[in-house]
């Protein structure tokens, strides 16, 4: 019904419009009265924003009169607090494209205001705000204007869509065109597996042009800098969460093929590049037990915790349980999940065809894939 009142207003003022301009003797009269007073939100108003959230608030005021009976159409202009709004930092239509006397703005539009008025993450500030008239090419701004204070959350305001790895101590180094791509692991958290070595890397969200820069800041993300590597080269875990402006980086020790019969690993894999790590031309027995021959294995990783302990994390399947891989196992199969310590929960089985062969084996966290693995039997 909203939509179909709108399309209406829209073809009497267009038709009005027309009705002056093709009149014989009348003169187009865009003239519009002052915006009449503000209602909401009241100065001053104090809003912690929540931008992953649907929560807005409410913005609106007193109409504006046309001269000759059409459409005034409104807009919200922003400005920093000492802004003047000569150069407003952001305009927003009202509702109903900009029909009604009113705007309903989400935290998550308002947060960015915030950004752009200079009012950092965590940050508190005011924005300046006001309304714009609009018949035609006649623009009248409201003569008020009110204070919003806002309390911006963690986070950054615009989250990248995608974002890479680069620098001289990446293993991709500093070209641009071949920064390392991080795999997104939800809206706005990204993870990579890579080695670092002595030099500088940076996170960037595009490979051409002049790209947005993110560095690694302690255990925040913050904005146009880089991060020093000293040392020898280690591989990490690299996750990013600008949601929160939060950085993790892990460091990993090994990878290892875990027998679940042992208990234990029995052979570390070594680390390739790439987010790969491999076994080459390797023995594998499955160990006797009473029930025949135990095939079960899965991946444990030892990195060093937050307490500067070694610390597990472990890639199975997603299946608590298994039958034998074999020649019409799916690629599915062999997908890599995250999974809870268990000696023999979400473990694969090795294709019968394996006991007691030599084999290659590749696990590969390769970010831009699906994470897997592969048995190549020699």
């Amino acid at each position: 019904m909203k939509r179909i009142l709108t399309f209406l207003l829209l073809v009497g003022g267009l038709a009005g419009l027309l009705t002056q301009c093709t009149e014989p003797g009348r003169d187009l009269d865009v003239t519009i009265s002052d915006v009449g007073n503000f209602f909401s939100p009241d100065d001053n108003r104090f809003v912690k924003l929540q931008p992953a959230t649907p929560a807005a608030v409410v913005f609106e005021w007193g109409q504006a009169r046309a001269q000759d009976g059409t459409l005034v159409l409104y807009e919200v202009a922003f400005d920093k607090e000492t802004g003047d709004f000569s150069k407003p930092i952001y305009k927003i239509t009202s509702d109903n494209n900009g029909v009604l006397n009113k705007a309903t703005i989400a935290h998550r539009d308002l947060n960015r205001v915030a950004a752009l008025a200079g009012i950092g993450s965590l940050g508190t500030g005011k924005l300046k705000w006001t309304v714009l008239a609009s018949r035609g090419v006649n623009v009248k701004q409201a003569g008020a204007s009110r204070m919003l204070q806002v309390e911006r959350p963690a986070g950054f305001a615009d989250i990248p869509a995608d974002i890479f790895l680069t620098g001289d101590a990446t293993e991709a180094g500093a070209d641009l065109a071949k920064a390392i791509k991080l795999r997104a692991v939800r809206p706005g958290e990204f993870e990579v597996y890579t080695s670092l070595k002595a030099g500088t890397y940076r996170f960037v969200d595009r490979t051409t042009g002049t790209p947005k820069a993110f560095y690694i800041d302690g255990v925040n993300i913050k904005e146009n800098g880089t991060t020093t590597v000293t040392g020898p080269s280690k591989v990490y875990k690299v996750t990013l969460d600008f949601n929160n402006a939060a950085a993790r980086l892990t460091e990993v020790k090994s990878l290892g093929l875990w027998y679940s019969n042992d208990n234990a690993v029995r052979f570390p894999l070594t680390y390739t590049g790439n987010g790969t790590w491999t076994l080459t031309n390797t023995k594998i027995d499955f160990p006797a037990v009473p029930w025949g021959k135990e095939e079960r294995y899965k991946f444990r990783l030892t990195v060093v915790g937050a307490d500067g302990k070694d610390a597990y994390e472990w890639y199975g399947s997603s299946n608590s349980d298994n039958s034998r891989a074999d020649a019409n196992s799916p690629a599915s199969y062999f997908y890599l999940f995250p999974i809870a310590e268990s000696q023999w929960d979400y473990s694969y089985k090795f294709n019968g065809a394996v006991d007691g062969k030599n084999v290659d084996l590749l696990v590969s966290l390769t970010p831009t894939a699906q994470y897997f693995h592969r048995v190549t039997i020699k």
